[in-house]
């Protein structure tokens, strides 16, 4: 029995003392309330020899925990809920999942205080799931952008795919496969753009791979993304808000092709074609391009069929031509000569004005050509006049009259001294006469 000691104020115990008493206290709680259903998050769930540990974690609307505690789901529950959880949901309990779970509070002494779980509501984690996906349809809508990529056109048939997928998956394989193995041969030409298609990363990577296939834009005609089955946990990355806002507004058209059949994220919602699984959508293009084969067939036969019938209308039409050629000939002919009677009884006429007027016009030209010569003939005499003045003006003897005389030396002019020679005979002409003299 621990002992007790009262101090002034306090008691001193043990601290096995206080926690069994503490254990007592918890126990009489349980009592009284049995069992509690309480709403949380689990956190760091783990399981180890076939027992689970947990956290019940609860956080405010910024994201902070506001309260904790461990949690247990022995091996004998562990297995029934599992089931009940997975049959329910699709998916299997993990961290992160919100939760309404059954259970009462222990005390261990050595191990502490925890939560004892017994039973699970899956009504509520689906509630929360289809609440998450409910908000990002909700944003997408207020945004204005949640039918941006179902708007796109489709080319038919979508023969250039990029194809964003992980390489090692088994849907990726079947999807392939049911392309290439096709029973009508059909040539379809795809690339991988891998990305992780489960867990905490899923969102950013097949993010990285629609960039990196937008880079390309101008090689696909679509994009198909697909992930075959498994654990519908692995879905919830799909269930993102960023995500969803890229394939919404990826400017190809994108054809989803997730999970089974029953499976259903916000990416079915937005996407320009929602299939059920990755052989569907691998259907869905073969089927594409079934159409448009069988299209174009038609459109054969339909060109066929119009250029018969019209070559059949252009015979009879040719036909009716060849029988109306002689009838429209005499017409023609007789139209002809009467238009040929009435030019001919005009050309009298015709010739009478067109010689009055050629005799007016060459009347004209006589006129104006005399008037020309004149004028001509004026300017010229007027110019010469003016030639004779200057030659008057400027001839030698003018030029003597005015005291300028002329030296030569053996009948050539002289200009420079230094071309005389001494001795030489220098004749100079005056206007009265000449001066002959010796050069010195």
């Amino acid at each position: 029995m621990a002992e007790e000691q009262r101090g002034a104020d306090c008691f001193r115990i043990t601290l096995s003392d206080m926690l069994g008493r503490i254990s007592k206290y918890i126990h009489k709680l349980n009592q009284r309330l049995t069992l509690y259903w309480i709403q949380a998050e689990f956190s760091d769930f783990q399981v180890k020899g076939g027992h689970c540990y947990v956290e019940l974690v609860e956080k405010n609307e910024a994201g902070a925990t506001v309260a904790k505690m461990r949690a247990n789901i022995w091996r004998g529950t562990l297995g029934i809920l599992q089931r009940k959880f997975e049959q329910a949901t699709g998916r299997q309990m993990q961290t992160g999942m919100k939760v309404l779970v059954r259970g009462s509070v222990t005390h261990h002494s050595v191990y502490g205080m925890s939560f004892v779980i017994d039973d699970i509501d899956p009504s509520y984690t689906l509630g929360d799931i289809e609440r998450i996906r409910r908000e990002i349809l909700a944003r997408l809508a207020h945004e204005g952008i949640i039918d941006s990529n179902k708007r796109l056109p489709i080319g038919y048939p979508p023969q250039r795919l990029a194809v964003i997928s992980s390489d090692s998956a088994a849907g990726y394989g079947d999807f392939i496969n049911q392309l290439n193995n096709n029973p009508d041969g059909f040539v379809v030409y795809t690339r991988l753009f891998p990305a992780v298609m489960q867990g905490e990363r899923t969102a950013d990577s097949v993010m990285a791979a629609l960039s990196e296939v937008e880079s390309t834009l101008d090689f696909w005609d679509a994009v198909v993304l697909i992930r075959g089955g498994g654990a519908t946990t692995d879905l919830n990355g799909f269930d993102n808000l960023d995500l969803a806002r890229r394939v919404a507004t990826f400017p190809l058209p994108v054809i989803v092709g997730i999970g089974h059949e029953r499976d259903r994220t916000v990416l079915d919602e937005i996407a320009c074609v929602r299939c059920k699984t990755p052989t569907a959508a691998a259907a869905y293009i073969i089927d594409s391009m079934r159409m448009a084969y069988s299209k174009a067939v038609e459109l054969v036969s339909q060109i066929a069929r119009y250029g018969s019938d019209s070559l059949r209308g252009e015979h009879l039409r040719l036909s009716g031509l060849m029988q109306s050629i002689p009838a429209a000939a005499r017409t023609r002919i007789m139209t002809q000569r009467m238009r040929l009677t009435e030019l001919t009884g005009g050309i009298p006429a015709t010739a009478r004005r067109r010689i009055s007027n050629e005799d007016a016009a060459l009347a004209r030209v006589a006129l104006m050509t005399a008037n020309a010569a004149d004028a001509a003939i004026t300017r010229e005499r007027m110019r010469l006049q003016r030639f004779d003045d200057m030659l008057r003006l400027l001839s030698p003897d003018n030029t003597l009259r005015r005291g300028y005389s002329i030296t030569r030396v053996d009948g050539r002019a002289v200009c420079d001294p230094a071309a005389v020679p001494p001795g030489a005979t220098v004749v100079t002409t005056l206007a009265g006469g000449e001066i002959r003299s010796t050069a010195n």
